[in-house]
């Protein structure tokens, strides 16, 4: 099990390996034929312009390379065609450091986001990156328009809404000194809950003697104004009105305040619309019940400040009032009572920079709602970008106050900001591929619910600089049959080769294909590439860094002698099947080093003058010299003498050296072992010798000595000393064995006599219960005498006279 599962996981690491090669060089993969087929394929190509580049068999997609790759392979920095994306920033105003009480700006002069204006240059595949700064600017002037619901069950909210200007002006009037006021009010269509209704219903749809207004879809009753007292006197004047259903028109209100700019007022500014009601709405398709059928067109449609098209345009639908309040920069508060709080929640998820309050049974707290509202959206900004061009991406990427960072949806939005604060966006942009006609785009980019913007042109690289220089119907490609350019022929329609030198017509004639035959033989191109206008170009590999070449494709760059798995040994370059080595290195598989470091000796002499260095190793001419730079002599006399005093007082802590052995013996490394047999032995590891002392007590150690691969000295010893024993102890040890044995002898004896008198004993009462053991057969059921008796038939009568 183990050995499939280690089969299956290095299947599966080739397969990897292999699909990462493949990836890994798309510029091959793409067989682009020109210099700005090549660049579209992504940042890493290039392409060689060098004439000369090419080798026999390649093909003309060759030039179109990585950009390693191509230095490796010969073509020059200034021969390769690597053009890079820029920008350039045409407006950069900065943002506006103002504070509240000082000099009143105009809208237009106000500053919170920067840059204004710039332009990229886009490469396929390379992203141009730069940096947005968003600052919330103090005193920012805000525009506010009410729209409010005049069905006949928000009387009592009208009373309250009369005064709302002047009050809601001294409010807001601690955030901004530049603060103006509209109102306008719906219904429903006057098609929609009326259609059986008499004519004197119409006029007044109340009931018993209240005084009600005829309805109506949407009035514009005040155009946005900084007069607090005329919004109180315009209000004041307006009646209630009613209708039959529930839901109310007000989506039809809310598209007319989007669009008809000029009629309410709207300047370049903050822009709130209050969206008050006790009522769910209609949406797109509910125009249906009163015969309306025609899609809301989404346009100005005021006359005498009264929609006039509301019989004639169904309501908008959700996402249309998105688009239109997105492109009027207008940010909306829902004021809603508490029954329709979970459907107008639901519907501010759906409208972006829009907010939900709670409006009190008679719109009391309407102020606190509005500025609660406005705290709320104002305090997040999000970034938004128009539609982009096929195959252009963008990417943000948010810091935030207190460093809070964001990427992906969340790298567009920051939140928590208050009046002063600044914020950056790093925006990247990348084109995957060049447009169709490869002509400028603009995007542009702005926060929700703000009127300033960023203008972003964008110009896209589809085309090499070379290209302008191209020599068309040019002598190179066969008598003016293509562009020369960038170094190779980009061929006219209907002709193929290197040199455009043949008609598509003629690509399988025999003639040619003879070209391509080696040595007159039968394969074409060697089995390895198409003859092409009797010309081979040789095929590509699945590994794009494997190539064939050569003028009938019989030369590779992959065939080479190997060594440590690596062509070449990784010390040089395979040219049709033979390995071109590096400096300092030789061999088929270049793997043989030419450096002669390795062998020095610490004499400074190569290999201690007893050898010679071949790749980098010692070969000892000398048979009694070993090591790496044949300095061992296991067999010459006085080696082991040598050592003996330092082994002897790091291993041991005696002998002569005892006092001066942290000084005079630190050269080699000690390693201990238990006993003889885990000294190193010769053939094991690199040459060594063995060594056997004897120290002043007529105790013998022993201890190897050698030099291992890295030149260090190293010496195994066995711990433990090897001493005889001394004369005196011998007579002892040999009473000691002597008394050992008699008591063993004693205590044998008396074991033996006591399991005498046990058998004994055992067999006596063995014999005693077998006397008195009683049989009867007849005691078992299944018992059968083995005795039979016969009788003669003819036993004790006469024998007959004969």
């Amino acid at each position: 099990m183990d050995l499939k599962l280690l089969l299956i996981s290095t299947l599966l690491a080739v397969i990897c390996y292999s699909s990462a090669q493949q990836e890994g060089n798309e510029c091959i993969k793409a067989n682009a034929k020109s210099c700005g087929e090549c660049i579209q394929v992504g940042a890493k190509c290039g392409w060689c312009t060098d004439p000369e580049f090419l080798k026999q068999g390649e093909a003309t997609s060759t030039r179109c390379d990585e950009l390693e790759s191509l230095r490796k392979r010969g073509c020059g920095g200034a021969k390769v065609e690597n053009p890079r994306g820029s920008q350039w920033i045409l407006k950069n105003k900065a943002v506006t450091n103002r504070n509240k009480g000082a000099k009143k700006l105009r809208p237009e002069d106000i500053t919170q986001i920067q840059p204004q204006k710039l332009t990229l240059s886009l490469r396929s595949g390379e992203p141009q990156s730069f940096n947005l700064k968003f600052k919330r600017a103090e005193d920012y002037p805000i525009d506010l328009y009410y729209l409010m619901d005049l069905s006949y069950s928000m009387k009592d909210d009208l009373e309250n809404v009369k005064n709302l200007g002047t009050q809601l002006m001294l409010e807001m009037s601690k955030i901004t000194s530049d603060f103006r006021i509209g109102f306008g009010s719906f219904v429903e269509k006057t098609v929609m809950p009326y259609i059986s209704t008499t004519p004197a219903k119409l006029l007044n749809p109340c009931t018993g003697d209240q005084n009600c207004t005829s309805p109506f879809s949407y009035k514009n009753v005040l155009k946005l104004t900084s007069n607090g007292q005329e919004f109180n006197t315009l209000v004041g004047q307006q009646q209630i009105s009613g209708n039959l259903d529930s839901p109310e028109g007000g989506f039809d209100a809310i598209m007319q305040v989007a669009v008809c700019g000029e009629h309410i007022g709207w300047r370049n500014v903050t822009r709130l619309l209050v969206f008050s009601t006790d009522a769910g709405f209609h949406f797109a398709g509910d125009g249906k019940l009163g015969g309306i059928v025609l899609p809301n067109d989404g346009k100005c449609h005021l006359e005498n400040n009264m929609y006039t098209m509301s019989h004639y345009y169904d309501y908008p639908s959700i996402a249309h009032l998105v688009q239109k309040l997105s492109d009027n920069n207008i940010q909306t508060i829902f004021a809603i009572t508490e029954e329709f709080q979970p459907v107008y929640k639901e519907l501010k998820n759906l409208i972006p920079k829009s907010a939900v309050g709670t409006l009190s049974a008679n719109s009391s707290n309407v102020i606190n709602l509005i500025i609660d509202a406005y705290n709320s959206l104002s305090s997040e900004v999000i970034l938004e970008n128009s539609k982009l061009a096929e195959g252009v991406t963008i990417t943000y990427q948010s810091r935030c106050k207190n460093g809070v960072t964001g990427e992906g949806e969340m790298g567009r939005k920051c939140s928590n900001i208050s009046i002063g604060d600044e914020v950056s966006f790093n925006i990247s942009i990348t084109a995957k591929q060049c447009p169709k006609m490869g002509k400028p785009e603009t995007i542009k980019i702005k926060p929700l619910g703000f009127t300033e913007e960023v203008e972003i042109a964008l110009n896209f690289i589809c085309e090499c600089d070379c290209h302008k220089n191209g020599t068309e119907n040019s002598e190179i490609c066969h008598n003016g049959n293509g562009t020369y350019e960038c170094g190779a022929c980009r061929c006219n329609e209907g002709r193929i080769g290197r040199h455009c030198e043949c008609s598509t017509n003629e690509v399988t004639s025999e003639d040619l294909d003879k070209n391509c035959r080696k040595d007159n033989g039968t394969d074409i191109c060697s089995n390895n590439g198409d003859c092409v206008c009797g010309t081979c170009e040789c095929k590509k590999r699945e590994n794009p860094e494997e190539r064939y070449s050569g003028k009938f494709c019989d030369c590779d760059n992959f065939n080479c002698d190997r060594s440590n798995n690596k062509l070449c040994g990784g010390h040089g370059r395979c040219e049709c099947r033979v390995c071109i080595c590096d400096a300092n290195w030789t061999g088929s598989a270049c793997d043989c080093s030419l450096d002669t470091t390795t062998c020095l000796a610490s004499n400074k002499q190569i290999c201690n003058g007893r050898g010679t260095c071949e790749c980098g190793t010692c070969k000892c001419t000398d048979p009694k010299f070993q090591g790496p730079t044949c300095e061992i002599c296991p067999t010459c006399p006085g080696v082991c003498a040598e050592h003996k005093e330092c082994v002897q007082c790091r291993a041991f802590g005696t002998g002569e050296k005892k006092e001066t052995c942290e000084r005079d013996c630190s050269y080699f490394n000690l390693i201990k072992v238990k006993d003889r047999d885990k000294l190193p032995q010769p053939g094991q590891a690199f040459p060594l010798m063995h060594c056997k002392e004897r120290d002043a007590n007529d105790c013998w150690f022993y201890y190897t000595y050698a030099v291992n691969n890295n030149t260090e000295k190293e010496v195994h010893v066995v711990e433990t000393l090897d001493c005889p024993a001394g004369p005196d102890i011998i007579p002892i040890v040999a009473g000691v064995v002597a008394g050992i044995v008699l008591i063993g002898l004693a205590l044998l004896l008396i074991w033996k006599l006591l399991m005498i008198i046990h058998d004994r004993r055992e067999f006596a009462k063995f014999e005693k219960e077998k006397m008195n053991a009683k049989w009867d057969t007849q005691e078992n059921p299944i018992y059968k005498s083995p005795i039979n008796k016969f009788q003669n038939p003819i036993y004790g009568r006469k024998a007959a006279v004969l």
